[in-house]
Protein backbone atom coordinates (compact mmCIF):
# COMPACT_ATOMS: atom_id res chain seq x y z
CA UNK A 1 0.00 0.00 0.00
CA UNK A 2 2.48 2.55 0.75
CA UNK A 3 4.17 1.88 -2.30
CA UNK A 4 1.37 2.68 -4.06
CA UNK A 5 0.96 6.21 -2.68
CA UNK A 6 3.98 6.95 -3.13
CA UNK A 7 4.00 6.07 -6.95
CA UNK A 8 1.17 8.16 -7.24
CA UNK A 9 2.90 11.32 -5.55
CA UNK A 10 5.52 10.66 -8.17
CA UNK A 11 3.39 10.42 -10.89
CA UNK A 12 1.14 13.59 -9.16
CA UNK A 13 4.27 15.73 -8.78
CA UNK A 14 5.76 15.20 -12.55
CA UNK A 15 2.43 15.37 -14.10
CA UNK A 16 1.43 18.67 -11.63
CA UNK A 17 4.74 20.25 -12.64
CA UNK A 18 4.61 19.78 -16.47
CA UNK A 19 1.23 20.98 -16.44
CA UNK A 20 2.03 24.18 -14.74
CA UNK A 21 4.69 24.34 -17.25
CA UNK A 22 2.36 24.02 -20.26
CA UNK A 23 -0.91 26.07 -18.72
CA UNK A 24 1.67 29.06 -18.00
CA UNK A 25 0.60 31.44 -15.13
CA UNK A 26 -1.26 28.74 -13.04
CA UNK A 27 1.34 30.45 -10.00
CA UNK A 28 0.19 27.43 -7.45
CA UNK A 29 3.16 26.89 -6.43
CA UNK A 30 4.86 22.95 -5.58
CA UNK A 31 2.33 21.88 -3.19
CA UNK A 32 -0.67 22.56 -5.12
CA UNK A 33 0.91 21.16 -8.18
CA UNK A 34 1.38 17.83 -6.71
CA UNK A 35 -2.37 18.31 -5.97
CA UNK A 36 -3.40 18.65 -8.98
CA UNK A 37 -1.24 16.33 -10.85
CA UNK A 38 -3.25 13.66 -8.75
CA UNK A 39 -6.38 14.88 -8.99
CA UNK A 40 -5.98 15.26 -13.00
CA UNK A 41 -4.24 11.58 -12.61
CA UNK A 42 -8.23 11.13 -11.66
CA UNK A 43 -9.66 12.79 -13.88
CA UNK A 44 -7.91 11.59 -16.64
CA UNK A 45 -8.08 7.73 -15.68
CA UNK A 46 -11.97 8.45 -15.55
CA UNK A 47 -11.59 10.46 -18.92
CA UNK A 48 -9.99 7.96 -20.46
CA UNK A 49 -12.06 4.86 -19.88
CA UNK A 50 -15.59 6.85 -20.43
CA UNK A 51 -13.66 7.44 -23.74
CA UNK A 52 -12.18 4.00 -24.07
CA UNK A 53 -9.00 5.73 -24.94
CA UNK A 54 -5.60 4.21 -23.97
CA UNK A 55 -2.43 6.27 -23.10
CA UNK A 56 -0.19 3.81 -22.83
CA UNK A 57 0.56 1.23 -19.75
CA UNK A 58 3.14 1.40 -16.84
CA UNK A 59 4.91 4.72 -14.85
CA UNK A 60 5.01 6.56 -18.65
CA UNK A 61 1.28 5.89 -19.47
CA UNK A 62 0.00 6.81 -15.77
CA UNK A 63 1.91 10.13 -16.10
CA UNK A 64 0.77 10.37 -19.50
CA UNK A 65 -2.97 9.55 -17.86
CA UNK A 66 -2.29 12.09 -15.14
CA UNK A 67 -0.30 14.97 -16.94
CA UNK A 68 -3.77 15.34 -19.35
CA UNK A 69 -6.25 15.48 -16.66
CA UNK A 70 -4.34 17.93 -14.67
CA UNK A 71 -3.90 20.04 -18.16
CA UNK A 72 -7.82 19.55 -18.41
CA UNK A 73 -7.91 20.30 -14.74
CA UNK A 74 -5.84 23.33 -14.54
CA UNK A 75 -7.78 25.19 -17.55
CA UNK A 76 -10.59 25.08 -15.81
CA UNK A 77 -9.53 26.44 -12.86
CA UNK A 78 -8.11 29.25 -15.09
CA UNK A 79 -11.82 29.52 -16.45
CA UNK A 80 -12.98 29.77 -13.46
CA UNK A 81 -10.82 32.25 -11.74
CA UNK A 82 -10.94 34.82 -14.27
CA UNK A 83 -14.85 35.04 -13.65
Amino acid sequence: MEHGIIAWLIIGCVAGWLASVLVSGSGFGVILDIVIGVVGAFIGGWLSGVLHISLGSGWIGSTITAFVGAVILLFAIRLFRRR
